[in-house]
């Protein structure tokens, strides 16, 4: 993804919203796990170039705990074991396989929906406000501690409800020729992986 002034600037939120839906079809469609690897890497370059901000040790944390929860259940060659615990090439394999899905398609999301998203319809009005109360939320950082939680869930919900009626607010931009240009290119290149996983 551009830079991040040519981020906000150059592209509209319709066009970039149907880029990020074909970029989701390249990723799922894709079978084979090592090259979902390279386009989790991919949207995850997109996404610190186009200034959104990823934590990357939060986003390890979970990858991590998805593949050792895939590895509960054995099946394949035994590649080594801790104690009686056994790492089976199928589980490990199937544990990155929907880790970096699953990772990819969260940093995907975080990039391609923005906050000027308007969608035609009562149902598009629907899914554009959804996905805007979602980026807003991952946009930002909560803490509830549970000292006073009611109120800090108050709070949350009138944050996140001014949050939303301000985006909603926000003048929609026009995508340039450069943007066009720009995001067919990258389309492209998300495909590589899918074209290259059919090959092998």
């Amino acid at each position: 993804m551009p830079t991040s002034e040519f981020y906000k600037n150059a592209i509209g939120a319709k066009v970039l919203f149907v880029t990020g839906i074909l970029m989701m079809l390249s990723l799922l469609f894709n079978p084979g796990t090592e090259y979902r690897v390279i386009q989790f890497l991919y949207f995850l370059f997109l996404a610190l170039l186009s200034g959104r901000k990823i934590n990357i040790l939060f986003t390890f944390l979970i990858t991590l705990f998805i593949i050792i929860f895939n590895l509960i259940i054995p099946y394949g060659n035994v590649l080594f074991s801790i104690g009686s615990f056994k790492i089976t090439s199928g589980a490990l394999e199937a544990g990155i396989h929907r880790a970096v899905t699953l990772q990819a398609l969260v940093i995907l999301s975080r990039v391609t929906i923005r906050q000027d998203l308007k969608l035609p319809g009562k149902f598009g009005r629907l899914l554009g406000e959804s996905m805007q109360i979602f980026s807003f939320l991952t946009g930002k950082k909560y803490k509830i501690t549970g000292k006073n939680f009611f109120a800090e869930v108050d709070n949350l919900m009138l944050t996140l409800s001014d949050g939303v009626n301000s985006q909603l607010q926000v003048q929609e931009i026009k995508t340039k020729s450069i943007g066009f240009i720009i995001l067919t290119f990258i389309v492209i290149l998300s495909w590589l992986p899918f074209i290259l996983a059919l090959q092998n």
